[in-house]
């Protein structure tokens, strides 16, 4: 039959727009659908905007450092109102330019909530659209427990609009957001209390990693509060909020942030008039080529719950399309050595296996550590320390992570991924020559085995 689309894209996330363009690109006809913002998550209530206020946050560190090389700098005095409207005009110019990536690409751009009413049928605002292929890229959503009082608590989604910096906050999770707007919110004034029911945050990422992140954000005077869990939320006479945790402990505070995790986004979507299942975890089933169990239907990006990173999203969209409309340029996502970055304050690098990760596979593992103060620091009273680690298969020589935390790690672990991608081994670091005087060069100048 003849459809009105070669591909339906729900969801003009990064995922999406890549998807949309490049399809159109290759030649097909094609729609998008949003119902919220263009750009999703990552433009206007995640990494972008994220980013942009731990660049505010990380200005008092810039401040700090200051008088050591010299500079007298009067008091300062922070406007979080400056901030986030600046941020706002930042983000209305990143809508226009990824509008202006659709549309240019020959993209039919719907704005509304799409629905599915068929394997081949969408209904946006009471039109229905038949396309060949259906791609869902709808995302996901944060979630807070089901705790009384659950709804005097925000999200991310919520931080990035507040009227004023609170100047209390509790921030509750322990993965890498919760971490980063911890970061965000002391840096920029707030007192600050990180809440985790585990015994340690950012579980997944390297043992020294973690403990070393841990250790120096306490010294930034940041309040880390582990086997700790919030029973109830209540509202009290004054407008600030009482915390009731599982022990019985109460903390007061202006603000409550959850980031407890992420849910996939199929709220109407209408997955019930197809064949579209969903794992266990409830995310969509897709096989290796992204298909649903419905043959029309395709999901990627958080939506389906592999590697929620936005660059892997723009990957898994790419793919999606050549492999539909573009197939002698086919190549599938490798989900292996993703570089990542954490920005909390020292930042996260890290590419590659943990050393927990590559004991567990069997590797006989050799480990290079460092820590050290960096140069930059040498001249203040600042004792913070930057961990560089190298994670090297002891028989064949190949490195299999570089972790670090340090200022930088982010930029500085982008180029390893290279690295890591092309299989070099710890001669081939060594044997590289360093930049002069940075901190990344100690990433080639290690020799000595930690253990």
């Amino acid at each position: 039959m003849a459809y009105d689309f070669d591909l339906f894209v729900i969801g003009a996330g990064s995922g999406g727009v890549r998807a949309a363009r490049f399809a159109a690109s290759f030649g097909a006809k094609v729609a998008v659908a949003e119902s919220r913002y263009l750009g999703g998550t990552c433009v206007n209530v995640g990494c972008v905007p994220k980013k942009l206020l731990v660049y505010g946050a990380h200005v008092a560190d810039e401040l700090e450092q200051a008088a050591g090389y010299g500079w007298t700098l009067e008091e300062g005095h922070f406007d979080w109102g400056t901030l986030i409207a600046n941020k706002n005009r930042e983000i209305e110019r990143l809508n226009g330019i990824y509008r202006n990536l659709l549309v240019n690409s020959g993209v039919t751009l719907l704005q509304g909530h799409a629905r599915l009413t068929g394997a081949n049928e969408v209904e946006v605002e009471g039109q229905r659209y038949t396309a060949e292929h259906i791609l869902i890229a709808t995302g996901g959503w944060p979630q807070i427990p089901d705790i009384p009082g659950k709804e005097l608590a925000i999200t991310s989604n919520e931080a990035f609009y507040l009227k004023a910096l609170p100047r209390r906050v509790l921030v509750v999770g322990g993965g890498y957001i919760a971490v980063e707007f911890a970061g965000i919110f002391q840096g920029l004034g707030a007192d600050t209390t990180l809440l985790y029911r585990g015994d340690l945050f950012l579980r997944g990422f390297d043992g020294s990693v973690r403990t070393h992140l841990k250790e120096e954000l306490e010294k930034r005077g940041l309040d880390l509060q582990f086997n700790a869990d919030i029973q109830r939320i209540d509202k009290l006479e004054d407008g600030s909020l009482k915390a009731t945790l599982k022990d019985g402990r109460e903390l007061v505070a202006d603000c409550v942030f959850y980031a407890t995790g992420r849910r996939p986004m199929l709220d109407n979507l209408g997955l019930e008039n197809t064949g579209v299942e969903l794992d266990a975890r409830g995310y969509i089933r897709v096989d290796e080529q992204y298909q649903t169990t419905a043959p029309s239907i395709l999901a990627i990006g958080d939506v389906i719950g592999r590697v929620q990173l936005t660059p892997v999203a723009l990957a898994e969209g790419m793919a999606v399309a050549r492999r539909l409309f573009k197939p002698e340029q086919y190549r599938p996502v490798d989900y292996q050595n993703i570089p990542t970055a954490v920005f909390s304050q020292p930042p996260i690098g890290t590419v590659g296996l943990t050393e927990e990760q590559a004991l567990e596979a069997g590797h006989k593992v050799q480990v290079f550590e460092s820590r050290f103060r960096a140069m930059k620091l040498t001249l203040t009273d600042i004792q913070e320390k930057t961990l560089m680690k190298l994670v090297v298969d002891a028989e064949t020589d190949k490195v299999l992570g570089c972790h670090m935390v340090g200022p930088d790690a982010g930029e500085i672990i982008q180029g390893l991924g290279i690295a890591l991608k092309a299989g070099a081994t710890k001669q081939q670091f060594d044997e590289t020559i360093g930049v002069h005087p940075t901190a990344a060069e100690e990433f080639v100048t290690m020799r000595t085995v930690t253990r």
